[in-house]
């Protein structure tokens, strides 16, 4: 039908219908010619901002996760400063209160057999009772002072103090030794 048309049917149907009606050419249905401006997804703005958001977040665990680490093995040093402590403590408390008849009166820790022979030591890593080193334990500075006492009653002592040092952890352990 459309074939048999002249020329001037076709500029007349023309003027009356559109191109595509003229020619039956059907549009894509179910768009507009907006087709690209209607798909859904982030722009590049969308993004950055998504990215510094999740930065910050993580700097602030990240942080957390930090401290909780630097600070995990502060238990276990103070742990072993008071057990340090205490082991010189009782090596101290189980000597003599003066010095036996004869008795040591050197520097030499293996030979110490009274409470005041420990005034003053200091031992930079720990050391047994004979003073050979305890290499685990070389980060540890400890220090004992020996002084005179009173306590209730009027009971003579003398009063042992044993300070260890070992990162930040500060331990002071007080004993006192009495004359019975």
């Amino acid at each position: 039908m459309l074939l048999n048309l002249s020329f001037n049917q076709i500029d007349r149907e023309r003027d009356n219908k559109t191109y595509h009606e003229l020619f039956n050419i059907q549009l894509f249905q179910g768009t507009t010619s907006n087709h690209y401006n209607s798909q859904a997804g982030t722009t590049l703005i969308e993004l950055i901002i998504s990215i510094v958001i999740i930065s910050i977040a993580l700097s602030g665990i990240l942080t957390v996760m930090n401290q909780t680490v630097k600070h995990s093995a502060d238990p276990l040093i103070q742990h072993q400063a008071i057990a340090i402590a205490e082991s010189y403590l009782e090596e101290i408390l189980l000597q003599a209160y003066v010095n036996p008849v004869g008795g040591y009166s050197g520097s030499d820790r293996s030979q110490f057999d009274d409470v005041n022979d420990y005034d003053g030591l200091s031992d930079v890593g720990v050391k047994d009772q004979q003073g050979n080193s305890i290499t685990t334990l070389s980060n540890y500075t400890v220090s004992v002072t020996i002084s005179a006492a009173t306590l209730p009653d009027a009971i003579s002592a003398k009063k042992v103090l044993v300070g260890v040092i070992g990162g930040d952890t500060n331990i002071k352990l007080v004993g006192y030794k009495v004359n019975i």
